[in-house]
């Protein structure tokens, strides 16, 4: 299974496009081998604030649009052991709070972090896909 960063999910849905090969790859060999693609549940709120920041332009309502994610990936809850660790990233990991919920998600559950953002690939504390 691999963890779906929020923007991955919105180029999964509008612009695959802007999806590396490596993610191609890596989103078919997890859905081939039934293994799935999970997202933390803090992606359905920060999608949520996408829509009513007009950020994102949907054609069906907020709600459909959150049911289908749902019903696409694998939701993983946030939990102590998550906002623990997520207060542990290095200072190199960005303050944003849901990626530092998403990063200590990947890491609590043992998963990879499918993200193009650089400073979470760069700051090396989680195993990341891109």
């Amino acid at each position: 299974m691999i963890l779906v960063d929020t923007h991955v999910v919105l180029w999964l849905a509008f612009d695959q496009a802007q999806l590396s090969k490596n993610a191609r790859t890596a989103i078919n060999h997890a859905r081939a081998n039934g293994e799935g693609l999970a997202i933390c549940d803090i992606t359905l709120l920060e999608l949520t604030t996408l829509s009513r920041k007009g950020r994102i332009r949907l054609d069906v309502s907020l709600e459909s649009f959150l049911d289908e994610v749902e019903a696409r990936f694998i939701v993983l809850p946030i939990n102590g052991r998550a906002c623990v660790r997520a207060l542990g990233l290095p200072a190199a990991y960005p303050k944003d709070p849901a990626d530092r919920i998403i990063g200590a998600t990947a890491l609590v559950e043992g998963l990879p972090l499918l993200t193009a953002d650089r400073e979470i690939r760069r700051s090396r504390a989680i195993n990341t896909i891109w």
